[in-house]
């Protein structure tokens, strides 16, 4: 694909499993709306103010699963209608039937571009929301505050050591967003090495336009007939990279305890807090936040994924079926297109049962996690009070973040999801 149009690598490039990061931060999203709800009892008005945002949180979460539900779909006519169909046509070298059919697939993936983009908004606007609740918490706050001015020594050391956790946490995603860097140099060092390869061998060049993960295009070129000089130089970028992902995943689960440790001294705050008849900071509200954050940005991926395929079938169709490059050999490479299709179904297909394992957990969150807002927590009593805020600790703590994926494997079982409400 010398002359597609390039999109930049990212998580998306390697493995069909992406969408799996969507998951931990779906379910750490309600519970930090539910221990958030739990630490402003006693204050009716913030209450409903918090009930509000997590509500339509649970919407927002309802229009995800719908939109992965589609991909599932997409993904369905890709392997079980497109694929099939080019098949026929490469067979029967019906070039014209080839686009028409490629112009359809085409349409579906222009619908969900747009739905992305618009749930992608939609988050945005919620973040905004949570934003402005964090503020209007604070504010009333400052205002109880001033009548609540003693704070006890041991309310003391849970804020210094909540500090120390809140830098050491700083200072590991400093090194995450460098480890990052790196990563997405080697990968861009890794993609124009790809390219010249595929540019020069016939069959790597289609295998690259229907395959959208750099993992398969690898493998097929170390099987392939290619200068052993490029075997060795990208064998080399696949174990620098493979060394930094490593590095970047013990990070990823180093900042995720950190937040956990992080997590659980704003709770013991929060409760030496409300125990002074103090409102607790809303510290939980701006994990809510990145949570948020975190699913936006995936989908963003999700979108930016789509609109790379919808660019690789344009670049098979005009450089392929429609132009002259190799229409009149059609029948000569007949075995070599049907190989690349073959391929391609089976990567469509794990990507398919990926997106509907995140279906299932986004489904999940929309219709049970947002139960307890059902009861106001002013009306528990301390007992049930308590019993809830420890059980959501203990959920919180046993959700793990998923490990970016650099090969792609097939999943047989929907994994269940780390927590349930």
């Amino acid at each position: 694909m010398a002359n597609s149009k390039e999109v930049a690598l990212s998580g998306s490039a390697w493995s069909p499993e992406f969408i799996k990061e969507l998951l931990p931060a779906a379910e750490r999203t309600a519970l930090l709306y539910h221990v958030s709800y739990l630490c402003l009892a006693g204050f009716p008005t913030l209450e409903r103010l918090l009930r509000s945002r997590a509500l339509e949180t649970q919407l927002l979460f309802g229009s995800s699963e719908a939109l992965l539900l589609k991909c599932v779909g997409t993904s369905d006519n890709l392997v079980n209608s497109l694929f099939p169909m080019l098949k026929m046509a490469v067979e029967k070298n019906k070039a014209t039937l080839a686009v028409k059919y490629l112009e359809k697939a085409k349409t579906w993936i222009s619908k969900i571009i747009t739905e992305v983009d618009q749930v992608v908004a939609r988050y945005d606007s919620l973040n905004r929301d949570v934003a402005t609740t964090t503020s209007d918490v604070i504010t009333e706050k400052i205002e109880t505050e001033k009548k609540k001015k003693i704070q006890n020594e041991e309310a003391a050391a849970i804020e210094a050591t909540l500090k120390e956790y809140k830098d050491t946490l700083d200072q590991t995603t400093k090194d995450l967003v460098d480890i990052e860097q790196k990563i997405n140099g080697k990968n861009h060092e890794l993609e124009g090495l790809i390219r010249d390869v595929s540019s020069k061998n016939t069959g790597l060049g289609i295998l690259s336009a229907i395959v959208p993960f750099i993992g398969a295009i690898i493998h097929a070129i170390h099987k392939a007939a290619t200068e052993p000089g490029a075997k060795v130089k990208i064998q080399a970028l696949e174990n620098e990279i493979r060394l930094l992902i490593s590095e970047k995943t013990d990070l990823r689960q180093r900042e995720w305890t950190l937040q956990n440790e992080v997590i659980s001294w704003q709770m013991k705050a929060a409760k030496a807090k409300i125990e002074l008849g103090s409102i607790p900071s809303p510290q939980h509200l701006d994990e809510v936040q990145t949570c948020l954050s975190r699913i936006q940005q995936i989908l963003v991926q999700l979108q930016k994924f789509w609109e790379k395929i919808g660019a690789m079938l344009d670049y098979l169709k005009d450089k392929t079926f429609v132009g002259e490059d190799m229409i009149d050999d059609l029948d000569v490479l007949k075995d070599v297109f049907l190989e690349s299709i073959t391929t391609a179904e089976e990567v469509w297909k794990k990507f398919g049962v990926v997106c509907a394992n995140a279906n299932g957990i986004f489904s999940i969150q929309a219709k049970d996690a947002y139960r307890f807002l059902e009861v106001s927590p002013s009306s528990l009593s301390k007992e049930e009070w308590q019993s809830q805020y420890d059980a959501v600790k203990e959920k919180l703590e046993k959700i793990s973040p998923c490990s970016p994926a650099i090969e792609e494997s097939a999943t047989e079982e929907p994994p269940a999801p780390a927590t349930t409400q």
